[in-house]
């Protein structure tokens, strides 16, 4: 499989697709304490930042900025929690292991509401910085989507981004609305993470293999498109968790 470089060109490319506003932002997950239409993506979004890292906590909105789609996303409809395995050869993407929880909300005003029945993709590149399913690669790996609950929550278990020239470490995420089977809204971004974390994560096997990253957060042409207060709420804040790490992303939409 290849490696996966992007040129300058190829971000700047990438920049030009940029069109939709995301409000996202992250806590830390509590729980670690105690043990369509035609579619476009939409102008403006707001993020729900709640006080517990929880649906139904004390909350406020904040805005913030999109971030454009990057590379590779495949819409290949795998509805499922865990994207560790690669569907067809059952092989599980070897790193250490990253639970995410997304609690997504409909903001309308000053009320933040959960966002039920959203489809929420996320993909990224495994310990050795390769994504599955592009460049006639067959695999697909890293891949999966899940349908947002009754709170508003969806769940994934994957391992934590290995890295590819030209990029800091990230992880892709796209959430869609659909009426019947037209996609009514569209919104997509990237969570970053924490530059100390991912020294110590990559210090062990099996990214040590590839060496030290050669772009970090503070050379990332797409990460430094946000301001600092922009760049704080995209950050991901990654709590220990066993042998692997876990976080909440939560984030709501201003949806029509």
């Amino acid at each position: 499989m290849k490696r996966t470089e992007l040129t300058r060109r190829d971000l700047l490319g990438l920049a030009a697709k940029g069109a939709a506003s995301v409000v996202v932002s992250q806590s830390l997950l509590a729980a670690c304490a105690s043990g369509a239409g035609n579619a476009a993506d939409t102008a403006s979004s707001a993020a729900t930042v709640a006080a517990n890292g929880a649906p139904g906590g004390s909350a406020s909105c904040v805005i913030t900025a999109a971030l454009e789609e990057g590379p590779f996303f495949v819409d290949e409809k795998l509805n499922r929690a865990d994207i560790r395995s690669d569907p067809g050869s059952a092989a599980v993407s070897t790193g250490v292991p990253l639970a995410l929880t997304f609690n997504v909300s409909r903001v309308a005003g000053s009320a933040c509401t959960p966002l039920t029945g959203a489809y929420l993709d996320v993909w990224h590149c495994d310990a050795g910085g390769v994504y599955s399913d592009v460049e006639g690669e067959s695999h697909k790996f890293l891949r999966g989507y899940q349908v947002t609950d009754a709170n508003g929550v969806a769940k994934f278990t994957t391992i934590y981004p290995g890295w590819y020239p030209g990029r800091a470490v990230h992880i892709h995420f796209k959430l869609r609305l659909f009426a019947g089977s037209t996609k009514s809204y569209e919104l997509t971004s990237q969570l970053f993470f924490d530059e100390s974390l991912t020294d110590a994560v990559h210090a062990h096997r099996p990214y040590n293999s590839r060496g030290t990253r050669n772009t970090r957060n503070a050379n990332d042409g797409i990460y430094n498109e946000l301001s600092p207060s922009q760049k704080a709420a995209l950050t991901l804040q990654a709590a220990k968790a066993g042998n692997g790490y876990e976080g909440v992303v939560n984030f709501g939409v201003q949806v029509a």
